[in-house]
C-alpha cells in the first residue's frame, strides 16, 4: 500500500491565498436577483449630443422624458431615484443601457437629472428602488 506524504503548512498557505482573491471578490448588485429591489451608487446624466438617437429599446432618446439608462433592469420598468444627498426623488423609466463610464449605476436623462439637482454636479450619490 502506497502512502502519501502529509500536506505541511506551505501547501495549505498556498492553497488559501490561491482562493482568496474568489472568497473575497464582492459579487455586483443585480437587482434582478429575487428580493433585490433597491441599488446604492451614483448616478450620472445624458442629454443634447443623444437627443434623437435611438436607445438600446429601440425608441427615440428624448432628454425632456423622465428615462435613464441601466445596465440589467428590463427595458420598460419603472424605478424611483432619490438623491442621497438632497432628498429630492424622480420616477424613471428604463430604455437604455448604460451607463458606459466605471463605478456609476444609472444614466438619467436632462429632465430627471434636472427635477433632483443634479444638472450642475454631474453626479451624485442615488437609491434606485423597483416600482414594477
Amino acid at each position: 500500500m502506497k502512502t502519501f506524504p502529509r500536506a505541511g503548512p506551505a501547501l495549505a498557505l498556498v492553497s488559501l491565498l490561491l482562493l482568496l482573491p474568489v472568497c473575497s471578490r464582492k459579487a455586483k448588485p443585480d437587482m434582478e436577483q429575487p428580493g433585490r429591489r433597491v441599488e446604492v451608487g451614483v448616478a450620472s446624466w445624458y442629454g443634447r449630443e443623444f437627443q434623437g438617437r435611438p436607445t438600446a429599446s429601440g425608441e427615440r432618446f428624448d432628454m425632456h422624458d423622465l428615462t435613464a439608462a441601466h445596465r440589467t433592469l428590463p427595458f420598460g420598468t419603472r424605478v424611483k431615484v432619490t438623491n442621497l444627498e438632497s432628498g429630492k426623488s424622480v420616477v424613471v423609466r428604463i430604455n437604455d443601457r448604460g451607463p458606459h463610464k466605471p463605478g456609476r449605476v444609472i444614466d438619467l436623462s436632462y429632465a430627471a437629472a434636472k427635477q433632483l439637482n443634479l444638472i450642475e454636479p454631474g453626479t451624485a450619490r442615488v437609491r434606485i428602488e423597483v416600482l414594477e
